[in-house]
């Protein structure tokens, strides 16, 4: 397997769609802001084979974006958020996946001929809430903007237009892909009908149909109708479960026999629930059947993709505040030229041939590095060869891994002879996600140096709301080249191979590009980054920062694997015993991982309120349970809260850390990543060690598992309400100011101010309220959600934060300077200068008289906050680690934690550590206009540490 590489194996003939749509206020994930350029072109020399029809179930995507982005709205208030989704699902379909046909079938109003034959078929569904069905009209005109054809017909289903289509395109010779994920059309699979997941990007076909139910696609629809469908209220057979039906259709094939033998079913009640229910299934069967017959024609030159209306476009785009996609369609007036790679790619197979390309590397100011390894785990993986680039279209692959009898090198000799030109800060080195090759060539022993530019970390600073910053995708969005799929080398799922078991040849073509490509989009990145005044956070702070988290990856933690066990065990009791508490609330067994089956003992056996409702019917979150257990006196939805968390603690912590541990190292070597948060902060991955529960003793127990080398001990530096500082920095409110400037509680003193009494004199209680109120304050919180979380009433709520901008005037005028500069710009931008793109911050007058805050402006300011925040611990671990090399201190950074790092420190190094880190996490902060404070804690483990006094 090869460095993990993400994107389509499909060019893109679309490329450019801006940011249309923020999912959610950051929570270390990265926004979806895919982008796509029309090209109309020709689709010449291309057999009928090649031809792809997507066909998208409209519905089924606009429900999901919606329910994603409830209150995402556009410049005037109207809700966009469905727009906005599926626009950017369009886009990104279209430019990852390149159909060569896309069309979209719709519901029409009104029943169906599925009604005439059942008049309960779907009775149980929701109307389609009123905020979403007004964007409807919107997403299909911007639909035809987009020259794709959207269809629905009155009286059929949108499904039965998909089962239409795709008889239509199998009969052109065309292969077909169904954008849904609706379980219906797994009856339309053929070797040319496939469904595909635009969420997951996979592909469901035959195998996997096998491998979920258990059935052919010919006997999906009798599978359908013994099992039933509580969504679409269909009856089924009772008793007749996925299990049950998969094994009657493996030993009668078909429905009919499954009836015409239910004599010889040894279950009583199943048998005589097949015999008679033979009415209700093949009512179900009919229903269940996709009519691929519906009287609509496809116009296949419409349905093409290509020849959008710009003008039409962008007029809606304003309309609905899509702004840079306006600028974005109206340079986009000639069609991309047709894609040509001239590339001249060597096999280095011999010693000779190796000391020539070290020559020649040696004379090379700047090179493109690439790594092959055996796996996606750089700590653990081999290198199989190595990649350099110093002139586009021009690269070499070294072998030191491939089948037995292919050429390779030794892998020690290649090593010893590349490691001058590795090790050589003057040479300066250019790659794709240079981190992974740093740790994999240290595992080697080898010390990258000269790390000068990194394609995915210059892609994502420059556009940090991009959903991928892979090689794939900057291949086709810079180059409009479709890079080599890794899978067309190794394959997928359990057939899938190693990269050096895969022909020598091939894995050459393969990582050359590696190589190539950064190399030749390097000038256009570093150009974007000139033009918007980026390339000194880039090279001051971005690029040293990929050495410090490959630093941080290489050295893992220790963990006391054994510990977790221990812990894992215990909490399995507790569990066991809270389900049989939970059952004897409860008055009978089920399963309580099932929402349908808690749905049903909630709302249907105990009559609870349903709090909310999703498309699959009530919700049965925590946000519900939590508000059920306010409103009974049954002890279930609470025991149920408890269950889940228990549940989610021993599965996620306990029992899956202990498998990650590197057998050699005894350490869990997490990834720290700079290329998904679109504020800034760091993210951790595999495993993700910044979620780890802090304020519980669960959580502690789980943190005294992470420990130092022996006769070490840990140190953790923290910064103290750094966030709410730097909301004292930029908002110049002197209350605020001066609070820090004392060194006060903040929350105390904020609630002093905010009840009107002396400081002496606030409860604990009142200070709980501040402190809601002061983190509230930075992602946009209502009263109504204050109400909730502070269980009080929503005129308290509003009565607090009334209060808490009347004190601290300066934070509301910073909000709104913010929200004007970002309505300007188009961008907000953090104490350093990096910038987040944000679209939908409304006008002034727009939002003036209301301290409500839409979504995107809740981002807004939450990026200049948060973003503030990660630019500064960056340049904190930035100076420690540059220090602690030229100090020479065998003490090592491990860890960051958002706002904490967390060091291992041997005895002798204890005190020099504890200075160095307190005075240059301070420093990090010396452009701030408030003090900075850096808590201190030390201890042999991560959930002991204990606070350091005055030493």
């Amino acid at each position: 397997m090869a460095k993990k590489k993400e994107g389509s194996a499909r060019q893109s003939l679309l490329q450019g769609f801006d940011e249309l749509a923020e999912p959610a206020v950051e929570t270390g994930t990265a926004s979806d802001t895919p982008q796509a350029v029309v090209e109309v072109a020709e689709v010449a020399e291309k057999s009928l084979d090649d031809q792809i029809v997507y066909v998208i179930d409209a519905f089924a995507l606009i429900y999901q974006v919606f329910y994603a982005m409830p209150d995402f709205s556009g410049p005037n208030g109207q809700p966009v958020g469905a727009v906005h989704g599926f626009i950017r699902d369009m886009a990104n379909l279209l430019e990852h996946r390149q159909p060569d046909f896309l069309v979209c079938a719709f519901d029409a109003p009104g029943d169906t001929f599925r009604h005439e034959m059942y008049d309960q078929y779907k009775a149980t569904r929701d109307p389609m809430p009123d905020d979403l069905r007004s964007q409807i009209p919107t997403i299909r005109l911007l639909l035809d903007a987009m020259a794709i054809p959207s269809f629905s017909l009155p009286g059929f289903e949108a499904d039965d237009l998909l089962a239409t289509f795709a008889r239509q395109a199998e009969e052109r010779g065309y292969s077909c892909l169904l954008v849904t994920s609706d379980k219906d059309c797994r009856q339309l699979i053929t070797e040319r009908v496939q469904m595909y997941n635009i969420r997951k990007d996979t592909i469901f076909d035959a195998d996997a149909l096998m491998e979920s139910w258990g059935v052919r696609p010919e006997q999906v629809v009798d599978f359908q109708a013994l099992v039933g469908d509580s969504v679409d209220n269909i009856p089924g057979v009772p008793q007749i479960g996925p299990k049950t039906a998969r094994e009657l259709l493996e030993k009668y094939d078909t429905l009919e026999n499954v009836l015409d033998h239910a004599e010889e079913v040894t279950a009583k009640k199943r048998r005589e629930n097949l015999l008679s229910g033979r009415e209700g299934a093949m009512l179900s069967r009919k229903l269940v059947k996709l009519d691929a017959h519906v009287p609509v024609e496809l116009d296949w030159q419409e349905a093409r993709v290509g020849g959008m209306d710009h003008d039409q476009l962008a007029g809606l785009c304003d309309e609905f505040g899509i702004r840079r996609l306006k600028d974005r369609l109206l340079e986009m007036e000639q069609p991309a030229a047709p894609d040509v790679w001239e590339a001249d790619y060597q096999l280095v197979a011999t010693r000779k041939q190796l000391d020539k390309l070290v020559k020649s590397l040696a004379s090379q100011e700047r090179i493109s590095v690439d790594t092959e390894t055996t796996g996606l785990d750089p700590r653990q993986a081999s290198i199989v060869g190595y990649s350099f680039c110093w002139k586009p279209g021009e690269a070499f692959y070294v072998p030191v891994r491939a089948p037995e009898g292919q050429p390779q090198l030794d892998p020690k000799e290649v090593r010893e002879a590349l490691r001058p030109i590795l090790e050589d800060p003057g040479i300066q080195k250019i790659g794709q996600n240079l981190k992974y090759d740093m740790v994999a060539l240290r595992s080697e022993g080898i010390r990258l140096q000269g790390i000068y530019f990194d394609t995915m970390v210059a892609d994502y600073l420059d556009q940090p709301g991009q959903r991928s910053h892979s090689l794939d995708d900057l291949s086709r969005r810079y180059l409009n080249h479709q890079m080599i799929p890794i899978s067309d080398l190794i394959g997928r799922g359990k057939k899938q191979k190693r990269l050096d078991e895969i022909d020598v040849e091939q894995v050459a073509q393969y990582a050359a590009e590696d190589a190539d490509v950064p190399l030749r989009i390097v000038h256009q990145l570093q150009q974007q980054l000139e033009e918007k005044g980026l390339l000194e956070l880039f090279h001051g702070l971005e690029m040293p920062l990929v050495e410090v988290l490959a630093e941080l990856q290489f050295n893992g933690i220790c963990l006391d694997a054994e510990h977790l066990r221990r812990l894992s065990s215990d909490l399995a009791t507790t569990i066991d015993q809270l389900k049989e508490q939970i059952y004897l609330a409860a008055g009978e067994e089920f399963n309580i991982d099932s929402p349908l089956q808690l749905g049903k003992l909630l709302f249907e056996k105990l009559q609870l309120p349903v709090i909310k409702r999703t498309k699959t019917g009530p919700s049965t979150d925590a946000e519900v349970l939590g508000e059920l257990s306010k409103m009974t006196d049954s002890p279930l939805p609470a025991m149920l809260i408890q269950y889940r968390q228990q549940a989610k603690l021993k599965s996620t912590y306990l029992d899956a850390l202990p498998e990650l541990v590197h057998p050699q190292t005894g350490r869990i070597h997490s990834s720290f990543k700079q290329d998904v948060a679109a504020t800034g902060r760091l993210s951790s991955t595999d495993p993700n060690l910044q979620n780890i529960p802090v304020r519980t003793e669960q959580g502690r127990q789980i943190r005294t598992a992470f420990q130092p080398q022996p006769g070490w001990q840990l140190l953790a530096a923290d910064y103290s309400q750094i966030e709410l500082r730097v909301l004292a920095h930029f908002s110049a409110d002197e209350s605020l100011r001066r609070a820090f400037e004392e060194g006060v509680d903040i929350h105390s003193r904020v609630a002093a101010e905010v009840y009107g009494v002396e400081l002496a004199e606030v409860t604990s209680e009142m200070r709980r309220s501040a402190k809601a109120i002061n983190f509230g304050v930075i992602y946009g919180q209502t009263s109504f959600g204050l109400a909730k979380a502070l269980d009080i009433d929503k005129e308290d709520a509003a009565g607090f934060i009334e209060s808490y901008f009347s004190e601290y005037s300066g934070v509301e005028r910073f909000f709104e300077e913010t929200l004007n500069q970002c309505y300007q710009d188009g961008y907000v931008t953090t104490v350093l200068g990096r910038q987040r793109p944000v679209e939908g911050v409304r006008r002034s007058e727009k939002r003036k008289g209301s301290r409500f805050r839409n979504l995107p402006e809740r981002i807004a300011v939450n990026t200049v906050i948060q973003g503030s925040a990660a630019d500064l611990i960056k340049q904190a671990m930035i100076r420690l680690y540059s220090l602690m090399a030229d100090q020479e201190l065998d003490s090592r950074m491990l860890l960051q934690i958002h706002d904490e790092l967390v060091f291992e420190v041997p005895e002798k190094e204890r005190q020099q550590m504890i200075e160095l880190v307190e005075t240059e996490m301070v420093a990090a902060g010396d452009n701030l206009d408030v003090p900075i404070v850096v808590d201190l804690k030390m201890g042999s483990d991560w959930g002991s540490c204990e606070p350091i006094g005055d030493e």
